[in-house]
């Protein structure tokens, strides 16, 4: 192996330099995020509880994405000097293809933290949708009862009043007409 390194041009030994030891780090970031360990702190991203909804950024520039960037670029550069391309043409083509795996690790990594979720329930998701009275809700807000009704993709048993004449029963279909300050539902019936 030693020879054939040494046969290898200056600017074909940067490729393959290039190439291994980012494929080797590449492989090893994927194995953590197959484990399930953590690699984010590698980013030099920081954990913070944040009151406001800040989104989800962009990030171009990370260093998983400088890890894709440069095994694309070395690997890409290796086929390019073994297809015998001119020195600045593989130069521009590796460049390309690492931007390209770049942008797309970016894109997988903004699109995959989208699809996460929070789990907090936020009761004005609850507001007409239709659920059944699970235990007795007493007439003009009498007695607070129990509704089973799905929320968020959930099914919930939540407290309920109503503004109804008559108390509604186990089995009444409601529908979810407003919520309280304190996160009571105020539900009507459909039965009617």
């Amino acid at each position: 192996m030693d020879i054939w390194f040494e046969s290898l041009s200056i600017f074909e030994k940067v490729y393959w330099v290039i190439a291994c030891v980012a494929s080797v780090i590449f492989i090893g970031l994927l194995v953590l995020t197959l484990l399930g360990g953590e690699s984010e702190g590698i980013d030099g991203d920081v954990d913070a509880e944040i009151e406001s909804d800040t989104g989800i950024e962009f990030q171009f520039l990370s260093f998983k994405n400088l890890v894709g960037f440069f095994t694309i670029f070395g690997w890409s550069g290796i086929a390019m000097l073994e297809a015998d391309f001119s020195k600045i043409l593989v130069v521009v083509i590796s460049i390309i293809c690492g931007l390209i795996m770049m942008f797309a690790m970016a894109s997988l990594f903004y699109y995959l933290a989208k699809l996460q979720s929070s789990g907090t329930l936020k009761l004005a998701n609850a507001i007409n949708q239709v659920g059944e009275i699970y235990l007795t809700v007493g007439a003009n807000r009498s007695k607070i009862g129990k509704v089973s009704i799905t929320v968020q993709g959930t099914l919930r048993e939540l407290d309920a009043l109503t503004e109804e004449l008559t108390d509604l029963k186990q089995g009444n279909v409601v529908r979810v007409t407003k919520v309280t300050d304190n996160g009571i539902l105020i539900v009507e019936s459909l039965n009617k």
